[in-house]
């Protein structure tokens, strides 16, 4: 479907069965964002808020909600993205499906961005900052933001639509020391496109210009947040899975897509930067208050009958877990094509995308020894790291296709018992320290850095996980015990203070389980923890609280530990401390006032009986 703007998207949507409207009014200070979390967690549908307080522009979230939702938006074109992705990586496809092939090759015409010959609905209407839909998402949020931006810049040795970047990162609005309208703040993380622009900029002394748009065709949206190769514009995809011709004018040294409903333009300038965040993220903590460049507003416009789309990110799954779930059908085919023998590759969702990567690969350098070792696989575990936006994974565990033909990484269950049942501390550790990891993960004291390990496990099955905790006699420090899954102990210890305090009680409880060395092979696994009724709840609450919580470096552990020729790894069980730490970002919590008038909503308005 070629939607030419949010409210074409909107209205095919309602019309479907995939919206509703809240006429009441709604605060956009927390109110909006938990009505938001309530519809998405009961799988509702998209939501139009008619009447936010304090803008005249009416607001709608859930647009990707789920990913029957998100298939159905770009119903018309998805098949035809897939094929000509699957082409890159394969061009047999072409004489396998030619007639998808040659409907492909005349679609292609719609990547090419087109140039508006007249004056575009954008420019319409003038407006400042502060008569927008200023959502605050989270209690502790340093203020109102956009969560789904797309943020336009271009490469400034070579200007031009065909080497710009889009992007999704985070604009803070107000709060902090921004002067309203006139300042916000331009959050981008560590491997991002944007970074190469700015730093061109920066080098010639020169500030960048940027436009950010919001809403416009779904397709721009997802372009956003689309991992493409650096050098290729993000611009020529969205007019693929559109279906429809990237628009856009020029104006005062600032490119605007013709198709946006708001478009907010300026500039960053080379060392300038302020005080950015707090704000409740994807991985469900906060990401805290850190210097991020500064964007010097030059203006603000909205086309007629603009409509303000948003999310709300937190512990996942949310929202944008569905964007997870498409980029992942769309690339799938072509990422084993990259990177010879690899078979399957999910970054964990539950476990906040880049703190987790489970992979399958080959293993076919000795297929002539008996004993089987890891070999291949590290080899295809070193290209993941530095490839793209997975050179940000914090553990990368992988295993052989060969051990378990019918083994996927998608059924997370499965995999992580096949590893568990087949790995050798003593062998198949692998750490990367004083490295980089995603900026948003606060497992090390500093921003941007920490470390990585591989766990690599090949081979026959080595032991059955037990499912009925032993009878170990346990250090005085452990408070409880649970089992958290087959093969694994978690168990409760208080408060972590701090590491040279830490690294000798942990040492004392690895002692201590020499003891039971025998009572613990069928448990190669023991995660110390703050609440080991949580973590082994369910098996979401384990993924979430060991590797949003952990860095490799300083938190792993093993019962009879050595280093040997600077390799390190255990004959006992391995040891992960997932308690949460002073440098730790804060999860995020509801505000129980804001719950209650949320509650007090649904009752008295008519549009919300029976949605939250």
């Amino acid at each position: 479907m070629g939607y030419s703007s949010m409210s074409a998207c909107v209205a095919d949507l309602e019309k479907h069965g995939h919206l509703i409207r809240i006429k009441e009014e709604v605060d956009p200070q927390l109110q909006m964002a938990s009505i938001h979390l309530r519809v998405f967690a009961a799988g509702g549908p998209a939501i139009l808020y008619e009447n936010v307080k304090g803008s005249k522009f009416p607001a709608v979230s859930n647009l990707f909600g789920s990913i029957d939702r998100s298939r159905f938006i770009f119903r018309d074109r998805l098949e035809l993205v897939k094929h000509l992705v699957r082409l890159k990586g394969d061009p047999a496809e072409l004489i396998k499906n030619p007639w998808m092939s040659l409907r492909a090759g005349i679609g292609a015409i719609s990547a090419l961005p087109r140039k508006s010959v007249f004056s575009p609905p954008i420019l319409s209407n003038q407006i400042k900052i502060d008569q927008l839909p200023l959502i605050k998402h989270w209690p502790m949020d340093g203020g109102a933001y956009v969560t789904l931006p797309i943020v336009y810049t271009e490469d400034v040795d070579r200007p031009g639509v065909m080497n710009s970047n889009i992007g999704m990162y985070r604009i803070q609005l107000t709060g902090n020391q921004f002067n309203l309208n006139e300042e916000i703040g331009l959050h981008y993380q560590i491997h991002r496109g944007i970074g190469v622009h700015q730093s061109k900029a920066n080098a010639k002394g020169e500030p960048l210009s940027v436009s950010i748009f919001v809403g416009g065709p779904p397709s721009h949206t997802f372009s956003a947040v689309m991992p493409l190769p650096e050098g290729m514009s993000e611009l020529t995809f969205a007019g693929m899975l559109g279906g429809r011709r990237f628009r856009y004018i020029r104006k005062e040294g600032h490119l605007f897509s013709s198709d946006a409903d708001f478009v907010i333009t300026g500039k960053v300038f080379p060392k300038s930067n302020k005080a950015e965040g707090p704000f409740g993220d994807h991985l469900g903590y906060y990401s805290l208050t850190h210097d991020f460049p500064l964007m010097k507003v030059d203006k603000v416009y909205h086309r007629n009958g603009a409509i303000w789309p948003f999310t709300v990110v937190g512990r996942p799954p949310q929202e944008d877990t569905s964007f997870g779930a498409l980029i992942h059908e769309i690339t799938g085919s072509i990422i084993p094509k990259e990177i010879p023998g690899l078979h399957e590759v999910n970054a964990v969702d539950e476990a906040g995308v880049h703190p987790l990567l489970f992979a399958l690969g080959s293993e076919r350098y000795t297929p002539y020894q008996s004993v089987k070792q890891p070999a291949e696989l590290l080899t295809i575990a070193n290209h993941i790291l530095g490839f793209g936006q997975m050179s940000l994974a914090k553990f990368l565990w992988i295993a052989s296709k060969d051990d378990n033909p019918s083994l996927s990484v998608n059924h997370k269950e499965e995999f992580f018992r096949h590893m568990l049942e087949r790995v050798d501390w003593k062998r198949d550790l692998h750490f990367y320290t004083n490295t980089t990891i995603d900026t948003l993960d606060y497992s090390s004291k500093e921003l941007n850095a920490g470390s990585k390990v591989v766990v690599a496990a090949v081979g026959e099955a080595r032991r059955e996980l037990g499912t009925r905790l032993p009878a170990i006699e346990w250090d005085k420090n452990v408070q409880l015990q649970h089992l958290a899954f087959p093969g694994v102990i978690a168990i409760q210890l208080s408060k972590f203070t701090d590491y040279k305090s830490e690294e000798q009680r942990m040492h004392a409880i690895a002692t201590k389980l020499e003891d039971s060395f025998e009572s613990l092979d069928n448990f190669p696994l023991i995660l110390v923890c703050d609440d080991s009724e949580f973590i082994s709840k369910t098996f979401s609450n384990l993924l979430w609280s060991v590797f949003t919580r952990s860095n490799p470096s300083h938190d792993i552990y093993g019962v009879k530990s050595f280093i040997r020729y600077k390799h390190w790894g255990c004959e006992g069980p391995l040891m992960i401390d997932c308690r949460m730490k002073p440098h730790n970002a804060p999860y995020l919590e509801l505000d129980p006032d804001v719950e209650k008038s949320v509650d007090a909503l649904a009752v008295k308005g008519k549009s919300l009986h029976g949605i939250i």
